[in-house]
């Protein structure tokens, strides 16, 4: 049975687009659009879709009061499509918190049609599979006791996650203390999506985390993001680490990869490094981190059942490059266990 899809757009342009493009894949069919919520949920109601697109900044009813909505009293898998400017960056993530699996930039000049509708129906088959009750995020928050280290470190940590990794990333550093190793992190994003979700994760915890610059010094309370559309890469001058963030072609897929990242940890980091997998779509970080074990790093995959999507961090378990596997729980704790390990 191909996946239901319905999409809710106000633009007809974007509606006709979608509907075309979706409608190639044999595992796809697109059963209905709406031009806003209000018929968005009608439609709902009356064609029962397993997932739709959902545009943001709509009339009548903004994309997010509906989303809130729909996760209340129907929840259901929601990839978010938003402009890419540094509003709908905000916007997107505010989304994600409120229980959208992903969030997708719309085509732009770098960004083409087809580029975006490929991804978008890869993302569509996989959140068709998550189960409603892990998607809603919104509301209050238990208050998250911060660990504490038993010494500054100088081991480079590098995690790399993707769909359901907002909310997981954002779990991990709020527990982290002001001394925390210094981390490398790929989170699979628009570009502007990832200056906002930096922005977020840097309000929430006792570490410094913001997008990653070209030649950045690494030290202990730092936490850099991959920026998006740009790879983030590992390298070193004598005893500094350093970040490198680099253009090129897109690796499993993507750019930024979790590949490329854990490559060049394995290189230029070896015993001194720890590799964390969590939720996400595909493969993406799972040879990457092979390499870095091979180089004697620490490995850490999250676990099935606390991730919303088990498919990196099944890939990698499956390739033997997960040394354990723990919750989310236990993640944050675990990175500080191994990296306070000289």
């Amino acid at each position: 049975m191909p996946v239901r899809v319905l999409v809710v757009d106000d633009s007809a342009v974007v509606r006709r687009i979608f509907t075309d493009e979706l409608s190639r894949d044999p595992e796809l069919e697109v059963v209905g659009t709406a031009m806003d919520p209000y018929a968005a949920r009608d439609q709902i109601l009356a064609l029962k879709p397993d997932v739709l697109t959902l545009d943001i900044e709509m009339p009548r009813m903004d994309g997010l009061t509906f989303l809130r909505k729909l996760m209340k009293f129907h929840p259901m898998p929601v990839i978010v499509v938003s402009s890419l400017t540094p509003r709908g960056g905000d916007l997107a993530m505010e989304a994600l918190s409120a229980g959208a699996v992903d969030v997708l930039c719309k085509p732009g000049s770098s960004y083409t049609v087809g580029d975006m509708t490929l991804e978008l129906a890869e993302k569509l088959k996989g959140a068709a599979r998550i189960a409603p009750d892990r998607l809603v995020h919104d509301g209050p928050r238990p208050e998250v006791k911060r660990l504490s280290m038993t010494r500054t470190t100088h081991k480079i940590v590098a995690i790399g996650t993707s769909t359901g990794g907002t909310e997981a990333l954002r779990e991990v550093l709020s527990a982290m203390p002001a001394n925390a190793p210094a981390m490398l992190i790929v989170q699979h994003m628009p570009e502007n999506f990832t200056r906002s979700f930096a922005r977020r994760l840097n309000e929430e915890s006792a570490m410094e985390v913001h997008e990653a610059e070209e030649g950045e010094i690494l030290s202990p309370g730092k936490a850099l993001i991959a920026p998006g559309n740009s790879h983030l890469l590992l390298s070193r001058s004598g005893a500094v680490y350093k970040a490198s963030v680099k253009d090129g072609p897109r690796v499993s897929r993507h750019r930024p990869s979790v590949d490329v990242l854990f490559r060049s940890v394995a290189r230029f980091g070896g015993a001194n490094a720890v590799g964390v997998i969590m939720t996400g779509m595909g493969k993406d970080g799972a040879e990457g981190l092979l390499e870095m074990k091979q180089q004697g790093a620490a490995t850490i995959g999250q676990d099935e059942a606390s991730s919303v999507v088990y498919g990196m961090p099944r890939e990698a378990f499956a390739l033997g490059a997960v040394d354990e596997q723990q919750p989310l729980s236990r993640i944050a704790r675990r990175i500080l266990d191994l990296a306070g390990t000289a």
